[in-house]
């Protein structure tokens, strides 16, 4: 019964993730109200591909021509240019595409419609940077931000006042063609000035400065050199219609229908989980614990960890999956998923893990210690020894992170 649950709980999970798939959900948006005419496509995100295919699903022939620009290992076979990039830092692929964006908008007729399908990953994948930024500085202010622990949209708030592509850039560069812009949203509370950095949005906070504290000065020098940002009033915006079409709201939703029509009760936690990884594993696992058996909990959200010098091997999701599992040691009718519904977690190819009683104690087995695996970033490891990390592969879309935790009766 044991191995039942595990497989029920990677079955909800998938459950969720196809219901935010960007194909469907593309698809299904532009079969409901058609986009007239012919069409320019641009798709930029790790689900690019998969949205691009929607649009050419419901749209066949009415595409005249399309970019896609998407992460290393993520790309589909189209009929337009599929360009794979660098996630999550910005490289010299990432510079190109932003070069061969722009020569591709300045292609497209002055009244031709524009679709721009945007999802997670986008601010990295594709850049352009003001010419007082060298590749090395940005890619150095990247590592900085990435490593200190701060938040998607902090860290978006500083992308977007380096950019020539974002806070509402690209809607000038496509002005005056009309543009529909449909998103599957990464970020809390579905703010579309940070969902891939809003290149299409318009941002009153770039003309204000930035209030963050103890940033290095090398970053602070560089924000010096913020490239013009079209003002919120701009006619370029009045050009710009935006939808989102799939949310983390969206997958919480399916896992909890998916619990309950594997015959589970079932409860969708509301709280946006949030903060350090570790603590979020942890906390989570306590309510676990204390609350009633026989549920299945489905939270959503996206932590964060703070690197030491020399990281391991793993991501937010395997930190937040093992540090649970020390708090679950020992008991044998507890599992907990933590996973990235984008079937990455960190720079690994995991998507993240499913953790039970007993992984603690099959990785120390395996000689691994779960503390000093959690210390030194390096949960993969350990939750590879123990059997315990999820692989998806590309999945098609990103609505951050989905943990599910399951008690059973202690009767069964």
């Amino acid at each position: 019964m044991s191995s039942d649950h595990r497989k029920n709980i990677l079955n909800i999970f998938q459950s969720a993730l196809a219901a935010v798939n960007g194909r469907a959900r593309v698809r299904d948006r532009l079969k409901d109200r058609p986009f007239p005419g012919k069409i320019y496509m641009v798709a930029v995100g790790k689900a690019a591909c998969a949205m691009a295919q929607g649009a050419q699903d419901a749209l066949g022939n009415g595409i005249a021509d399309a970019l896609i620009i998407t992460k290393r290992g993520h790309a589909e076979s189209l009929p337009w240019p599929v360009l794979e990039t660098g996630h999550p830092l910005v490289d010299e692929s990432s510079l190109e595409a932003g070069k061969r964006l722009f020569v591709f908008v300045d292609r497209i007729p002055k009244e031709a419609p524009v679709l721009v399908l945007i999802s997670g990953g986008a601010s990295a994948l594709v850049e352009a940077l003001p010419p007082a930024i060298s590749l090395e500085l940005f890619q150095k202010i990247n590592r900085w931000i990435l490593a200190s622990g701060l938040d998607i949209n902090d860290f978006n708030r500083i992308r977007r006042r380096m950019s020539r592509i974002k806070g509402g850039r690209l809607a000038k560069a496509l002005f005056p063609r009309p543009v529909l812009c449909l998103i599957i949203s990464d970020v809390a509370d579905n703010d579309l000035r940070a969902i891939g950095s809003g290149p299409l949005v318009a941002d009153e906070n770039l003309r204000r400065p930035l209030t963050l504290k103890g940033l290095p000065d090398f970053l602070t020098g560089a924000l010096q050199h913020m490239p013009p940002a079209p003002a919120p009033d701009d006619a370029c915006f009045q050009k710009v219609k935006r939808e989102i079409v799939a949310t983390l709201d969206n997958a919480k939703s399916a896992a909890l229908e998916a619990a309950k029509k594997l015959g589970y009760l079932a409860v969708l936690e509301s709280g946006f989980v949030s903060g350090d990884a570790v603590d979020a594993g942890t906390r989570l696992a306590k309510k676990l614990l204390e609350s009633e058996s026989g549920v299945v909990h489905v939270w959503g959200g996206e932590t964060t960890v703070m690197l030491p010098e020399s990281p391991g091997r793993g991501g937010r999701n395997q930190s937040m999956a093992l540090a649970a599992a020390v708090k679950l040691q020992g008991q044998h009718n507890s599992w907990f998923l933590a996973a990235g519904t984008d079937g990455t977690d960190g720079p690994t190819e995991d998507a993240g893990a499913v953790v039970d009683g007993e992984t603690v104690t099959r990785g120390v087995a395996a000689g691994f210690s779960a503390e000093q695996s959690l210390v030194r970033a390096d949960a993969g490891s350990f939750l590879e020894a123990s059997g315990d990390l999820v692989a998806t592969g590309p999945t098609g879309t990103n609505v951050m992170d989905i943990m599910i935790g399951f008690r059973e009766n202690s009767g069964n």
